[in-house]
């Protein structure tokens, strides 16, 4: 039998200095929920809500203002990681699911510290800003440091992380290529910027067979589950970069000959810092960048609902918990 749902109440005497109480408004639900579900901790890492109290060292946010939250909760500050500004590696952070079990953004409140949270852009509505605060961000970060416009980007998989990453590769200027294993999603890449759309359900062999006449220089893994990346080779530029986004303990594989002698460079990328994850909203905000959502209640049988179609692969493209 499924282990029941059950509602912490979590009770707290006073604010720390650099703490933050944020009002949840909205909680994007994210395939890495599927893996704490059987886990004691309250689910849930892409919040939107609003500030309603502020610690006393606290000079950033006032009461009032819309904020949000990832999967990060802290780093330490003074490793080699953070002190060159990739606190995301920081071997003593705190992320979702590791720590603080009681702050997940399937709730009504969240106390933050106060630098770990980001404000959301007045042009971004709330029920869109929720998924861009992981997902996001996780497709942003890796496009930035990896991707030029001159280069032809391939995005495999196309869900809650691919339609976002079509949007952001699209718009910094990059050709599109998306790989899907779904026909019916053809339209909607298209609409979201991509400049091609194949669908790989049924190639056995290389994809050399679908005919790509130009290489890919850029391949982004979004799928849920690992793809055999060997697959792809054949239509890989010289010098090419495939970033792994799947979160899994699946073991990659690649063939190490072809990989050396063509100099193909797998680089993956799972969170990122607060700087790009600021710079990631900005962008959003400025070209208009947001996920299609599918919304649900904020209750126990709204996030029932939630998690058992993000399950099942039923979502198009993200699901969304709302209080409203």
């Amino acid at each position: 039998m499924p282990a029941p749902i059950l509602e912490p109440n979590e009770y707290r005497t006073a604010l720390g200095p650099d703490e933050v109480v944020v009002k949840v408004t909205h909680s994007g639900v994210c395939g890495t929920d599927l893996h704490y579900m059987m886990q004691d901790m309250v689910l849930g890492h892409e919040a939107v809500g609003v500030v309603t109290s502020v610690g006393s060292a606290c000079t950033i946010f006032k009461p009032g203002d819309r904020v949000g939250w990832g999967y990060e909760h802290y780093s330490c500050g003074s490793c080699t990681p953070c002190l060159t500004n990739e606190e995301c590696h920081c071997l003593k952070a705190g992320y979702y699911g590791a720590s603080d079990f009681d702050q997940g953004s399937f709730s009504d409140i969240g106390v933050w510290k106060e630098k770990w949270l980001f404000r959301i852009p007045d042009g971004i509505q709330s029920e869109d800003a929720a998924p861009l605060m992981c997902g996001g961000a996780s497709c942003f970060s890796p496009l930035i440091e990896h991707c030029r416009p001159i280069d032809r980007v391939g995005i495999v998989g196309m869900g809650g992380l691919g339609h976002l990453a079509i949007q952001f590769a699209a718009k910094m200027g990059c050709e599109v290529i998306v790989f899907s294993r779904s026909e019916s999603k053809h339209t909607d890449a298209l609409a979201l910027g991509a400049s091609s759309f194949y669908d790989i359900q049924h190639v056995t062999s290389d994809f050399s067979a679908l005919g790509i006449t130009k290489p890919i220089d850029r391949l982004i893994i979004t799928a849920a589950s690992l793809v055999d990346i060997s697959q792809f080779y054949p239509i890989l530029s010289r010098k090419a970069i495939v970033i792994p986004l799947t979160a899994t303990k699946e073991t990659l594989s690649v063939p190490y000959y072809d990989t050396l002698f063509n100099g193909v460079k797998i680089i993956p990328s799972m969170l990122a810092t607060r700087y790009m994850q600021t710079k990631m909203l900005e962008f959003a905000e400025r070209h208009k960048i947001c996920p299609i959502i599918e919304k649900f209640p904020m209750t126990e049988a709204g996030i029932v609902a939630a998690l058992e179609k993000l399950k099942n692969g039923q979502i198009r493209y993200r699901a969304v918990l709302s209080w409203d």
